[in-house]
């Protein structure tokens, strides 16, 4: 059986522009893994409220944060298919590597009919999310099995559920704050702050944030740290219900009061740098802290193309093939 990789993230408009992150926007937003509201109710919202004032904003973030090359989370996702590419092809395996969004462009219908086209019978399917979440995870597995439905022959293939506990993962996250360390300085605390989930989703099963604070667990014992030099938090948060606790943004505000003056920040939730790390958490965050009193905030990456992070997704995938 021929064996092909399909690597999958969220997405990204295809330009700063207000009409651009609109149309994604809407993609995104009508998933009901992600907003589980009765398309009664939401759709008037989304459309009449939501997508025209909320889109013009956005676009400025994206602008405030776009790459020279494009959107930093497709020039990104590019370079981690590349890389896994040849670290496959110099390793003597044969496997095509796709690269495809949950929204937006390169679509999974269009990456699944590029591995047709080479001839491929048996898929590796990785959402490069390390911590399932049915807001992410599992909206891809959804996807995936409404375009099966349309095919006479079904490809053998391998869903990656998540690897937040993976040790190459784990040691990756260290590599990369130890490096921001022996640059800047180690902090006073490093804050580990994590996409949100509304707390419904975690009391329905979603066991997102059981993993999440697992995968801080790792990291600080792998850095040796005590209790009091980590913290675990979660941004980005939407809407007005509850969502996991605690609050990044509320967080920043707090620390400098508690004496903690200097801290470096980690999204390990995020495979490739994006909106989210770049504006939300490496500026509006920063300015937080630095306005409440802080002294010193370095933001540390995500792990992107990095030679240890392409290693362990080159161990993910071929343990699937063996």
């Amino acid at each position: 059986m021929k064996t092909g990789v399909l690597l999958v993230n969220l997405g990204t408009p295809t330009a700063p522009t207000a009409k651009a992150v609109r149309t994604f926007l809407a993609q995104f937003l009508h998933d009901y893994r992600v907003v589980d509201l009765s398309r009664w109710l939401w759709c008037p919202i989304l459309h009449g409220v939501i997508l025209p004032f909320r889109s013009p904003k956005v676009a400025k973030l994206y602008q405030s944060v776009w790459w020279e090359e494009g959107s930093p989370l497709m020039v990104v996702s590019r370079r981690q298919q590349a890389a896994l590419s040849v670290a496959l092809q110099e390793a003597g395996i044969d496997m095509p590597v796709v690269l495809s969004m949950s929204y937006g462009e390169p679509s999974i219908e269009s990456a699944w009919q590029e591995l047709k086209a080479a001839g491929v019978d048996r898929v590796i399917i990785l959402p490069l999310y390390p911590q399932y979440s049915s807001s992410t995870t599992a909206s891809v597995f959804d996807t995936w099995a409404k375009l099966m439905k349309h095919e006479r022959r079904l490809p053998a293939f391998r869903f990656i559920r998540d690897y937040h506990d993976n040790h190459g993962y784990i040691q990756a996250l260290a590599e990369s704050v130890r490096a921001s360390w022996q640059e800047h300085g180690q902090t006073d605390l490093l804050l580990l702050s994590y996409h949100g989930i509304p707390k419904r989703f975690e009391n329905e099963g979603d066991p997102y944030g059981q993993q999440c604070h697992r995968t801080s667990e790792l990291l600080a014992a792998e850095l040796g740290l005590e209790p009091h030099q980590w913290r675990t938090t979660f941004q980005s948060r939407f809407g007005r219900e509850e969502w996991l606790m605690p609050y990044t943004d509320e967080t920043m505000v707090k620390l400098p009061s508690e004496g903690v003056k200097r801290i470096s920040v980690i999204s390990p939730a995020f495979s490739a740098d994006c909106l989210e790390t770049l504006e939300e958490i490496s500026s509006e965050n920063k300015a937080y802290f630095m306005d409440a009193g802080g002294e010193q905030y370095h933001y540390i990456p995500a792990l992107n193309d990095n030679p240890a992070h392409i290693r362990m997704m080159m161990d993910l995938v071929c343990k699937e093939i063996a």
